[in-house]
C-alpha cells in the first residue's frame, strides 16, 4: 500500500491544467463581484444596515463603513491578477483574505457557493498554479514548470465531490424524497416559465426533480471521472445547472459549478483552451514548454500537509450535527458549512418584547426601527440570528433608560410546508442567554420527525 501511496504522490500531470483553472476562477471571481457591485448590493447589505449579524467568533470584526468598496476593489483586483498569475502568491493570499473577510462581514448574506469559493481560494495559495501560462512564469523562466504532481489538481477535484456528494446526501431524507418538499412549494412559483411553466405545478414533476436532484448529486462526481462516460456527465452538468438558475435566483453558483466541472477534463482539453487563448492576446505558448517537474520546497512540502489537514477537515466538519440530538432543519445546529443545498423552505414570525427589570414595563418592538427588510426575514426563522438580535434591543434599550432589559421572543416558525408552530421558548430571557457551540435548550421541541443524514 505505501508503494502504491508513492507511486501516487510521483505521478505527474501537466500544469496546465492547474493553470486552466486558476485563470478560470480568477475571471469567474472578477466576473462576480463585478456583478455584485452593480446591483447596488454593496451598499444595501453592507454599507445601510444599523446592525449585522455575526459568526460566532468573529463579533468583534470590524464594519468599513464606505471602505467596503475599497475592500472590493481590492478584492477584484487580486482576483485579476489571480486569472493571470501575476504575483500569483501574494494575489490569491490577498483574494482569500479580502473575499473571506466580506463573507464574515455579516452571516445574513451566507451561501453556500461563497464558502465554496473561500474553500477553493484557501487550497490554491499552497498549489503552484503559476508555474504555467502565468505572468509570473512568463517573466521569470526558474519559476516555469510544464509538470507538477498530479495531486495538485486531484486535491481541486476531491473539494468538487465533497460538494456534490455531501449536497446528495443530505437529500436522502423523508421530506425530499418522500413529500418532494421544498419543490413542491417553489417549482409552482416558476408556472409563467415559457414551455415548461405548465408542467411545474404538477405533483410527478416535483418528485421527478428531487429524485433526480439527489441522484445527480450523488453521481456526477463520478461519471465526471470516469472518461467514457465524461463528456455525457459534462452535458448533464450544464443541462442541471442552467436548469436550476431559471428556477431558482442562486446566483453565479451553476456558472461557478459548470466551469469547476471542466478541471475533470483530460489535460489535452486544458492546453487547447491555453494555446487558444495564448493565439487570441499573441502570447508564445511555447515559452511555458520545457519539460520541466515542478519539485516542492520544503515551503511547499509544509503547504502539503496543510492542504491534506484542511481537506480531512472539510470531510469531517459538515458531520458535526450529529453533536445534537435535535431536528436539524429545526434548530440549524450544525446546518452552514456542510453543503445542505436548497433543502427547506422555512419561514417565521418573531415579535420581541422587552420588559424593565425594575418597573415592569413592556415594550413591543418594532424590528424594521433596527433590521432591514431583508434582516428581518432571515432573523424571524433562525436561532442564531434570534439570539444576537435579542442582545442588539438588549443594548439599544439599555443605553436608553430600561433598567437591566429582558428579552422575550413570540416566534413560529414554519417548515417544509408544516403548519406555523410556536419555535422559542417564549419564558427565556433571551438577553441572559450566551451564543456557544452548545446546545441551544431554549428552541421548543419540533415534534415530527424527518428521517435522514
Amino acid at each position: 500500500m505505501l508503494l502504491s501511496i508513492q507511486k501516487y504522490i510521483n505521478y505527474k500531470t501537466p500544469t496546465a491544467t492547474l493553470a486552466f483553472f486558476r485563470l478560470a476562477f480568477g475571471l469567474m471571481m472578477a466576473f462576480s463581484l463585478i456583478r455584485f457591485t452593480a446591483y447596488g448590493w454593496i451598499e444595501k447589505l453592507y454599507i445601510l444596515p444599523q446592525y449585522r449579524f455575526t459568526y460566532y467568533g468573529f463579533s468583534h470584526l470590524p464594519r468599513l463603513g464606505n471602505y467596503t468598496y475599497l475592500l472590493f476593489l481590492i478584492c477584484f483586483l487580486s482576483a485579476v491578477f489571480v486569472a493571470i498569475g501575476y504575483k500569483y502568491k501574494i494575489a490569491i493570499s490577498t483574494f482569500f483574505l479580502s473575499f473571506t473577510y466580506i463573507e464574515l462581514l455579516d452571516k445574513t448574506t451566507y451561501l453556500n457557493h461563497y464558502y465554496f469559493v473561500s474553500v477553493v481560494a484557501f487550497i490554491l495559495i499552497f498549489l503552484p498554479a503559476n508555474r504555467f501560462f502565468s505572468v509570473d512564469a512568463y517573466k521569470n523562466s526558474k519559476l516555469r514548470s510544464q509538470f507538477i504532481p498530479k495531486w495538485n489538481v486531484d486535491i481541486l477535484k476531491i473539494i468538487i465531490a465533497i460538494v456534490y456528494v455531501y449536497a446528495g446526501l443530505a437529500k436522502i431524507n423523508t421530506d425530499w424524497l418522500l413529500e418532494a418538499m421544498p419543490l413542491k412549494i417553489w417549482l409552482p412559483g416558476q408556472s409563467d416559465l415559457p414551455i415548461i411553466g405548465s408542467y411545474l405545478n404538477k405533483n410527478w414533476v416535483h418528485y421527478l426533480f428531487s429524485w433526480t436532484g439527489m441522484i445527480y448529486d450523488l453521481t456526477i462526481p463520478f461519471l465526471l471521472l470516469y472518461k467514457p462516460t465524461r463528456y455525457f456527465a459534462f452535458f448533464l452538468v450544464v443541462v442541471f445547472h442552467v436548469l436550476t438558475k431559471i428556477l431558482f435566483p442562486i446566483g453565479i453558483f451553476p456558472y461557478v459549478m459548470i466551469i469547476s466541472s471542466l478541471l475533470f477534463f483530460d489535460s489535452k482539453f486544458h492546453i487547447q483552451v491555453l494555446k487558444y487563448t495564448s493565439q487570441i492576446f499573441k502570447i508564445p505558448f511555447t515559452k511555458f514548454q520545457n519539460n520541466q517537474l515542478f519539485t516542492p520546497t520544503l515551503f511547499n512540502k509544509t503547504g502539503n500537509v496543510v492542504v491534506i489537514l484542511f481537506v480531512v477537515i472539510q470531510i469531517v466538519f459538515p458531520f458535526r450535527y450529529l453533536l445534537y440530538k435535535e431536528e436539524l432543519f429545526w434548530t440549524e445546529q450544525g446546518y452552514r458549512f456542510s453543503w445542505r443545498v436548497m433543502l427547506m423552505e422555512k419561514a417565521g414570525y418573531t415579535q420581541f418584547t422587552v420588559v424593565d427589570s425594575k418597573t415592569n414595563e413592556k415594550i413591543k418592538v418594532n424590528n424594521s426601527q433596527f433590521l432591514t427588510e431583508f434582516q428581518i426575514k432571515q432573523m424571524a426563522f433562525q436561532p442564531d440570528f434570534i439570539l444576537e438580535y435579542a442582545h442588539i434591543l438588549k443594548n439599544h434599550y439599555s443605553k436608553n433608560g430600561i433598567n437591566n432589559p429582558k428579552v422575550f421572543a413570540e416566534s413560529y416558525v414554519a417548515l417544509n410546508g408544516r403548519l406555523s408552530r410556536l419555535y422559542i421558548d417564549p419564558k427565556v430571557d433571551l438577553a441572559q442567554e450566551k451564543e456557544s457551540f452548545k446546545n441551544k435548550k431554549w428552541i421548543l421541541p419540533f415534534n415530527d420527525t424527518i428521517y435522514g443524514f
